[in-house]
Formats: structure tokens, sequence, C-alpha cells
């Protein structure tokens, strides 16, 4: 049994476990999940992203883990942090926070409760001093998301990944520890 990192009313957080890479394939790699992440992945596409992941939490103590519905056990997506480590980006080694949901979780608040979970975890239990977020402009509803949570765009962060040279500018969002209180009580009410 994989071990709990957090849990909210409706989502339980925990790491990686056996089986976990086969059955978040079957779920997530679907075109419209997959639209802003450079595509449908192979098999050994996904494979390598599970081994990064594996290793941010073996590495670092914290990666995007596993979010599941609490009642029914089923694999929602992923949520978490991890350090910025993109190419060309300007502020490598900030923590990000990151995340990935199955289309039958968009829509019903999945994201932003899994997100102010992790946010909680970035500024109490690993005590930084900002968080970022990055997507493209396209993704708004990432970007919605993002200031739903408080997050602010800081453009000066703005930076061409060569993966993903066609979709322009790669965008970043940054909340600081002192704003978080106040944009956490605003993101749940």
């Amino acid at each position: 049994m994989a071990d709990i990192v957090t849990e909210t009313a409706r989502l339980r957080i925990r790491e990686w476990e056996e089986g976990d890479e086969a059955r978040f394939y079957a779920v997530m790699n679907k075109p419209a999940v997959m639209r802003w992440l450079g595509g449908l992945q192979s098999p050994e596409q996904w494979h390598e992203v599970v081994q990064r992941v594996l290793g941010y939490q073996r590495d670092l103590g914290f990666t995007f883990w596993i979010v599941e519905d609490r009642a029914s056990g089923e694999i929602l997506g992923w949520c978490g942090l991890k350090r910025i480590n993109y190419p060309g980006a300007p502020n490598a080694g900030e923590m990000e926070i990151g995340w990935r949901f199955r289309e039958e979780a968009w829509g019903k608040g999945i994201a932003k409760e899994a997100a102010i979970a992790c946010l909680d975890l970035a500024f109490g239990r690993f005590a930084e001093p900002s968080v970022i977020a990055v997507t493209f402009l396209q993704n708004e509803p990432s970007w919605r998301l993002m200031e739903r949570l408080g997050m602010t765009y800081a453009p000066e962060l703005d930076f061409l990944d060569p993966r993903y040279a066609e979709l322009g500018d790669t965008k970043q969002w940054r909340i600081t520890a002192d704003e978080w209180p106040a944009a956490r009580a605003k993101a749940l009410a």
C-alpha cells in the first residue's frame, strides 16, 4: 500500500505504487488530456516520465503524486510538486506545482481541491518561499485555475522550451508564502 501524502474531503493524494504506471497510462493517454503536453505518448515515453517522477520522490521528497477518489480508489490524475528543470527556464530550481487530470474529472473542482492541498504542503511541510505553475497561453483552463488559486502571471519568466516551440512561449504564474493564506481562503470561498 502506497504512503498517503495528504487527503481532502474527496481526494487521496499518495505516492506511486506497483501497477500505477499502467493504470495511469490507460486513463490519461488521451488526445484531450495530452493536448498541451506534447501529444499522445508511447508506452516507452510514458515509462521515462514515470521514472523521472519516481526520481523526484526519491531525490527531493516530493513529486507529482497520484490523486485518487477516496470513495472508489479510482485514479483521477496527478498533482504535486517538483523543481523547475525545463530547457531555457530562467528560474531553474524553483518549486513548481503541476497537475494532470483525466477528462472525467474536469469541471468538478477536483484539480482545485488537489492543488490547494499541494500548495499547503509546499508552504507548510516544505517551507517554500514561492511556488510557480507553468503552461501555455492557449491552455486557458490551466491558467484560469492558477488565477483562482491566487497565482499571478509573471511575464519576466516567459521562456521558449524547444520541445514545445510550436506552442510559443511557456508562461509562468507565481504565488508567495505570504500571499497564500488570503488566496487560500478566497479559493475555498
